[in-house]
């Protein structure tokens, strides 16, 4: 299993080395049975995170004939309030230090990303997994519509207002696509990667390693609908 692991400009360092980590560990721990990379969309670059201007340098492109999964990451700024972030200004202009996270994630539009997430998503071959609000830019990017995700509490409405069904929970599973709530279920959702797809016990090995126990019931669209408390 071969995971690309998709930067661009105003990421979120957490979201993508958490899960990085985790899947690192899971390939030590099965003798080479899972690899990981960063990548972006132009290929090998210097990539600028939204927190603090931390670098991380993506060693190569992304490729759809290579990547088992792609794995994308939320953006790191400032939140601000409903109505705060003139709509003119999303996705518009250069990336600079503390912006609002809706602009850095429409940013995504204008880049190739989209069309090589939309290949991916229409691909049966690959998964799509996303944290925080790496899911919103498949929603943004109108590829989440009538998909089961979930994202950061505080974007869940806008992620239902692009039509996808916002699921609050921890981690998400909608077949070939695998969702992530917050910053820190990046390790969670690395952990469930490497049990879904490589087992179990490789799973373990890399919670005890870490020192984490995977949070809550991974959410999937099975079984009874739960009666109204």
């Amino acid at each position: 299993m071969h995971i690309q692991v998709v930067l661009f400009d105003g990421f979120d360092p957490l979201d993508a080395i958490a899960p990085y980590e985790v899947l690192y560990a899971g390939g030590s721990a099965s003798d080479g049975a899972v690899t990981v990379e960063l990548v972006t969309a132009e290929g090998p670059r210097e990539v600028v995170s939204g927190t603090g201007g931390l670098t991380l340098r993506a060693t190569g492109a992304l490729d759809l004939e290579r990547a088992d999964v792609l794995l994308v990451p939320g953006a790191s700024g400032r939140v601000g309030e409903p109505g705060e972030v003139p709509e003119e200004e999303v996705g518009a202009g250069e990336w600079k230090q503390d912006e609002f996270i809706p602009v850095l994630l429409g940013r995504t539009l204008t880049t190739e990303l989209p069309a090589l997430l939309k290949q991916a998503m229409d691909n049966p071959d690959i998964t799509v997994a996303t944290v925080c609000g790496g899911s919103l830019v498949l929603a943004i990017a109108g590829l989440l519509e009538g998909r089961h995700a979930t994202t950061h509490h505080m974007g869940l409405d806008m992620l239902d207002a692009t039509g996808a069904h916002a699921v609050r929970a921890r981690i998400v599973d909608d077949g070939d696509l695998i969702t992530g709530a917050g910053v820190t279920s990046g390790l969670d959702l690395g952990l469930y990667l490497l049990e879904r797809e490589v087992g179990p016990r490789i799973a373990h090995a890399v919670e005890e390693l870490f020192s984490h126990e995977r949070r809550g019931t991974v959410w999937r669209a099975q079984g009874p609908k739960p009666t109204t408390f």
